[in-house]
């Protein structure tokens, strides 16, 4: 027997995708309401399965007081890359910690790039990667991200 959900002409039939598809959905749906990417400027450069690109540029307001950028703005930059890489499945992942080591600094007027890629998934849990580099390809820093998913999906 086919059930309405199974029928292909089924009108609440949900439509497939691929796995880069959902990927690009999701990155579109999770910025739309991303008030703190948004306002630190960041931008998704590419979306693919467990993997995230942004770009943020370093503002005047974002250097500290040795006239370099913010650790914490950094932080930021590869932490929303990860969040988008691993929320790319479709599936509600939060982070469950991460850390980052700063190897040299970014300054103003640097456009920095996260890319955010998974390096482990298991179950609920994952391990990801961002690097951060400079325009001039320079690291600037790698932040690793544990993530959890937890139940309930944000894409149908």
């Amino acid at each position: 027997m086919t059930h309405k959900a199974d029928a292909p002409d089924a009108p609440d039939a949900q439509p497939t995708r691929d796995p880069q598809q959902t990927a690009e959905l999701a990155g579109r749906t999770l910025y739309a309401t991303d008030r703190a990417s948004q306002a630190l400027g960041m931008r998704i450069t590419r979306m693919a399965p467990g993997e995230a690109h942004l770009t943020m540029t370093v503002r005047p307001d974002m250097v500290n007081g040795h006239h370099i950028c913010h650790g914490g703005l950094i932080f930021a930059l590869a932490d929303s890359a990860f969040a988008f890489a691993c929320n790319s499945y479709g599936d509600n992942t939060l982070a469950a910690g991460a850390s980052i080591d700063f190897l040299a600094p970014g300054r103003e007027g640097d456009v920095l790039t996260a890319t955010a890629r998974a390096v482990w998934r298991s179950g609920r849990s994952g391990i990801y990667e961002s690097v951060v580099a400079n325009q001039r390809n320079e690291t600037i820093a790698i932040f690793r991200g544990r993530s959890q998913r937890i139940a309930g999906r944000f894409l149908d």
